[in-house]
């Protein structure tokens, strides 16, 4: 990581991008030891680490502008590469067979490690400083909230990765194992849970206390089910970790499911109800919005289309996520009349109220991390893990149910309520929740991974996916630049056994 490559790339990321959002002031002639001395700069540099979500200053790419939908949605069942995708690493994504010499590889690690050494940055400079204490804990518990976030990112996608919490720390680090990692992970939201619930200002998007408890829940979730020694040995504790701090969320009062799916993709509704946190988007930098309509008013495959009619069309009329999640028929403002696709485009990144005619229709849309939908839906899958389909596991998934077949009030029964399951039952049906619940928000790669499900699910449509698809591979660059990273098993010819041996009888 401390290596020339990404001592470059800080520099030319530090000082030259920023997030219009959270009112970045970028300098190109900063150093690092003389800046952090007033709350300005402070607040500059806590903005510098929000913008990695959004902001690549070398590439059409940024984390939750196309990546994260790549990786863990482009590389699964229902979605694939468009015919008008030009490049070959999307196709090798889009084909389930990503190698180490991906560049969203190399630039999805390069930017992560960015991000955490800018957040290592404030931290340790911060905590040194003068600043007044209030505003120091909070700039300093923003900066862990953004460092976990990008671990927590690292640790799913690639395993076992070098934990690295200091500035000038790090040349030739090899990789910690997961649980050293979900420690840290942990460590850093719990401090994060001491942020405000809202900020003086024009500050929509910030961590908040409320976004660290929900992500909490996900990540107490996610560690239950690895198969590392914690995730094993301590399950049960993880599991109602993750019931709890849903409660917490839940009981907090603060967060609400929109009446209308849509509006959780609305720009003029950002920030707001239900969206507990999301990437900042502004100034057309969200590319997920020329992903999914690149090619406007035609029926030319845009980058991203679905991979089957199937997906759609199985889908409930009456669902409505189905018009939420797919665009089958849009307003074209040109005609003044309705343009039907002959293949559903991905709705949500196009932005219905100020699209135009070209592929920038979008392109100003939040990227969502987390919703309170997510958190009823984790808070179900807990409960259902640790005790069955109880009462709180039936009302929570009922309640998106309910949102989603429009019966209000949500905390009334309804024809559309799941109920007299057995527990592998409840979680069959939970699992077709998420699908429905988060078409391309980024999820479902994550969840058929901590499923065992990814080989079965996604091999009828890609076959050339494989049991070491349960890790992207460490990127090439990454390895030449720091000999004692070790590479993920099945991508070289010294992997050893199959760690994933068990994972899924009948697919090995």
């Amino acid at each position: 990581m401390k290596n020339t490559y990404l001592i470059a790339l800080f520099i030319l990321a530090f000082f030259y991008t920023g997030c219009a959002d959270l009112d970045v002031s970028p300098s190109s002639s900063i150093d690092k030891d003389d800046f952090y001395k007033t709350e300005e700069d402070a607040i500059s540099a806590v903005n510098g680490i929000y913008s990695i979500m959004t902001k690549w200053p070398t590439g059409f790419y940024s984390l939750y502008g196309d990546f994260s939908i790549y990786l863990n949605d482009l590389s699964t069942e229902y979605v694939k590469a468009g015919a008008n995708t030009n490049s070959q690493f999307i196709r090798e994504i889009g084909n389930a067979n990503v190698q180490p010499g991906n560049e969203f590889m190399n630039a999805g690690w390069a930017q992560h490690y960015i991000g955490i050494n800018r957040a290592n940055l404030v931290i340790d400079k911060l905590s040194e400083g003068n600043l007044t204490e209030d505003i120091k804990n909070r700039l300093i518990n923003e900066a862990k909230f953004l460092r976990a976030l990008f671990y927590f990112n690292v640790v799913r996608w690639w395993g076992d990765a070098p934990l690295i919490l200091h500035d000038g720390e790090g040349e030739g680090a090899p990789r910690d194992n997961v649980d050293v990692l979900y420690e840290q992970i942990v460590k850093d939201f719990e401090d994060a849970t001491k942020l405000p619930d809202d900020f003086p200002g024009s500050t929509g998007g910030r961590a908040t206390n409320g976004a660290a408890i929900a992500t909490l829940s996900k990540v107490y979730l996610t560690w239950a089910q690895t198969d590392s020694e914690q995730g094993r040995s301590r399950q049960a504790e993880f599991y109602q970790k993750a019931v709890d701090y849903a409660n917490r969320s839940i009981n907090s009062g603060k967060y609400r499911l929109f009446e209308d799916f849509r509006d959780n993709f609305d720009v003029t509704k950002k920030n707001t109800v239900e969206l507990i946190f999301s990437a900042q988007h502004s100034q057309n930098d969200n590319t997920s919005g020329h992903c999914v309509f690149s090619m406007g008013w035609s029926d030319s495959e845009p980058v991203l289309i679905v991979n089957d009619l199937s997906f759609y069309d199985s889908i409930d009329d009456a669902d409505q996520r189905k018009g939420g999640s797919y665009a089958k028929t849009l307003f074209q403002p040109s005609t003044g009349g309705f343009f039907t696709f002959k293949v559903p485009l991905f709705r949500k990144f196009i932005d219905t109220i100020n699209f135009g005619n070209d592929q920038y229709a979008g392109r100003n849309m939040n990227t969502v991390y987390i919703r309170y939908a997510e958190v009823l839906l984790i808070k179900a899958e807990a409960e259902n893990e640790l005790r069955g389909p109880t009462a709180e596991a039936y009302e929570a998934i009922n309640q998106v149910r309910r949102r989603a077949y429009k019966q209000f009030p949500l905390t009334a029964s309804s024809p559309y309520d799941l109920k007299d399951l057995t527990k592998e039952q409840f979680r069959e049906k939970l699992q077709n929740e998420r699908f429905l619940e988060f078409v391309l928000e980024g999820q479902h790669w994550f969840d058929l991974v901590r499923w065992r499900t990814l080989i079965r699910t996604v091999r009828p449509y890609k076959p050339a996916i494989a049991l070491k698809s349960y890790r992207f591979p460490i990127p090439s660059d990454q390895i030449l630049l720091n000999p004692n990273l070790t590479q993920n098993w099945g991508y070289d010819d010294t992997s050893g056994p199959n760690p994933y041996a068990g994972y899924e009888p009948g697919y090995e």
